[in-house]
């Protein structure tokens, strides 16, 4: 800026002072102070994820997601106290080993069980679904409204962005397991009655472990979805249409569960980050077996690190026009 330039301020301002010391009725109101820019520090560490996890529960997208999800336990629950008004069995009763079933089949006896069924049965569709569509919305989204270029003309890095972003959404997933399993445990409770809790095993437990392993499976359940979450990242990058990723990452979804019910493809199920959703039924057993829970946790660590690997590369060398 020339000093020419510089000095018209300047020189406006000494008038304004000068009128105010003479007392001119005239006097100038100052021109207000310049706004100030938010400073760079938003954008290091905890800062960028407190914008990204506050941008992800803010909309209006994922309140009615949760929303949803808070409803299944309620409306699973009111079916079986009608269901068994009568004295009758929940659906003819279930096999011990029938996992789902089986969580269903205990629900009139203690009201904890409610929490178990409500997982195993938002797991296969309703909470992938709802990540699904964070994740794809999570960079495609930005792009779309246009934030996305000066997100990164702050100095917070491509890198740190992605990152922030990713911990968002498994942030959601988190929350979305837990908005399942606390809104199973309230109407539980008012439902169906409490106590000590027998395990598909058959070996009754007291409540407070009962307890302690509905934490462990709503954690491990969270843990379920990274893998899917990773895959929803990285077909964020690939475009600037939030609706279009949205709806690529549900439409992977429901390709990998149709080839999960294929037998003929048996060779491949170990591999789709699917195939080991349910083995968290195994952490009601007695004693705990950890076998396919540490497998699935590894299936969805190594989609973690390939779609998470990709989305990187394709992030860091993208060109953001928008």
């Amino acid at each position: 800026m020339s000093q020419a330039e510089t000095a018209e301020p300047v020189e406006r301002t000494g008038a304004v002072q000068q009128a105010g010391r003479v007392g001119s009725p005239a006097a100038v109101t100052p021109p207000p102070a310049p706004r100030r820019l938010r400073s760079p520090g938003l954008f290091r560490g905890p800062g960028l994820f407190r914008s990204e996890l506050t941008l992800t529960f803010r909309r209006w997208r994922s309140l009615a997601l949760l929303g949803v999800l808070a409803v299944v336990p309620v409306l699973i629950g009111v079916a079986v106290k009608i269901e068994t008004s009568d004295g009758g069995a929940v659906g003819g009763g279930g096999a011990p080993d029938g996992g789902g079933v089986a969580f269903v089949s205990q629900i009139t006896n203690n009201g904890l069980f409610l929490v178990f069924a409500a997982l195993a049965a938002t797991l296969p569709f309703f909470l992938p679904m709802a990540v699904g569509v964070v994740a794809g919305d999570s960079v495609a989204g930005e792009a779309n409204a246009g934030t996305l270029r000066y997100l990164l003309v702050a100095p917070a890095g491509r890198v740190r962005l992605l990152l922030a972003k990713f911990a968002a959404v498994m942030a959601f997933c988190l929350v979305a397991t837990l908005t399942v399993a606390l809104s199973a445990l309230a109407v539980g409770v008012l439902l169906f009655p409490v106590g000590d809790v027998t395990t598909i095993s058959g070996v009754p437990v007291p409540f407070t472990e009962g307890l302690w392993r509905a934490v462990l499976i709503a954690a491990v359940v969270a843990g379920s979805l990274v893998g899917l979450a990773a895959i929803g990242l990285f077909v964020s990058t690939l475009t600037s249409s939030g609706i279009a990723a949205m709806a690529t990452t549900v439409g992977l979804l429901i390709t990998v569960q149709i080839l999960q019910s294929i037998p003929q493809l048996d060779a491949v199920h170990p591999y789709l980050f699917t195939h080991h959703w349910m083995s968290f039924a195994d952490l009601m057993r007695e004693p705990l077996l950890w076998d396919g829970v540490l497998r699935n946790l590894g299936v969805q660590a190594a989609y973690a690190a390939v779609f998470g690997s990709a989305a990187w590369a394709r992030f860091t060398t993208r060109d953001i026009t928008s």
